[in-house]
């Protein structure tokens, strides 16, 4: 039972007006960059004094930051304090778990978050209804093999460099290391948005992977289902792609992506 002060009267609704428009103001400078006072204002829907007086206090706080030479409002560093924080607590992790679970339940298919540490990546959560994979939580991965070459795709250009300039690994006989064949194939997954792969990581495994995006429209990680080609079938996993980007595009909501980001083209396999 929720706990109340003696004599008050429990309220419908605990949302305080005050801080919903603080909320809806840091998501417009996340959303659209630095911008005018006006623009962040007609964003966030509130007065434009009160929107000052709200960016002043951010910005007494470092949650904001006023650039002197134009004029314009941007995010301050305390923010970076919070998202490693939140990132340290699980955040995406817990967020994305009801997802998983509905995507392996719909897929019948074990479904994963899989994230970037530097020129690694590492699994962070999942939903395992079978027990063909059994992937441990917090185990790292190549980048250049598997669903883990989405993360690549979208890495920034200095470290796909790093990634691609060095000893590739040879995990089965069809593990891709030619690192040209590699950069030709990261171009043309960042145009898709999604990526399904066989034999790459463990010889007759299949994935499909796509992409989830934050609230600044940045890929964070990659969501995917994974199992064993003796159960599924190439053309049957091209038939889940549609389902795989529908739940990390779900996932992606629930993070504060902004619609326009979400807008990408994405083209799935057509079966005859």
């Amino acid at each position: 039972m929720a706990e109340t002060m003696p004599g008050s009267v429990v309220p419908r609704d605990y949302s305080i007006a005050a801080v919903d428009r603080v909320l809806d103001l840091m998501q417009a400078m996340a959303r659209l960059g630095p911008s005018s006072l006006a623009t962040l204002a007609e964003a966030a829907g509130c007065p434009r004094p009160t929107a000052y007086r709200m960016l002043r206090t951010l910005e007494k706080r470092g949650f904001a930051l006023q650039d002197g030479a134009r004029g314009v409002w941007r995010l301050g560093p305390r923010n970076a304090t919070l998202g490693r924080a939140a990132a340290e607590q699980g955040a995406l992790a817990t967020v994305a778990q009801p997802v998983l679970l509905l995507l392996a339940k719909l897929s019948g298919e074990n479904a994963y978050l899989m994230t970037r540490e530097g020129t690694t990546s590492q699994v962070i959560a999942k939903a395992e209804l079978r027990p063909w994979l059994n992937e441990k939580i917090g185990k790292y991965r190549q980048l250049h093999a598997g669903p883990g070459r989405l993360l690549l795709a979208h890495a920034p250009t200095d470290m796909q460099v790093l990634v691609l300039g060095e000893r590739l690994a040879q995990l089965t006989p069809k593990t891709k290391t030619d690192p040209i064949w590699i950069a030709a194939d990261i171009r043309r997954t960042r145009d898709r948005s999604y990526l399904m792969t066989v034999d790459e990581v463990a010889e007759g495994d299949i994935a499909v992977a796509a992409t989830v995006q934050d609230q600044q429209g940045e890929v964070v990680a990659v969501l995917f289902i994974a199992t064993s080609t003796v159960r599924l079938a190439t053309a049957r996993a091209q038939t889940l792609a549609p389902m795989v980007v529908a739940h990390a595009t779900t996932l992606s909501e629930l993070l504060g992506c902004p619609s326009e980001s979400l807008g990408r083209a994405t083209t799935f396999p057509v079966r005859d």
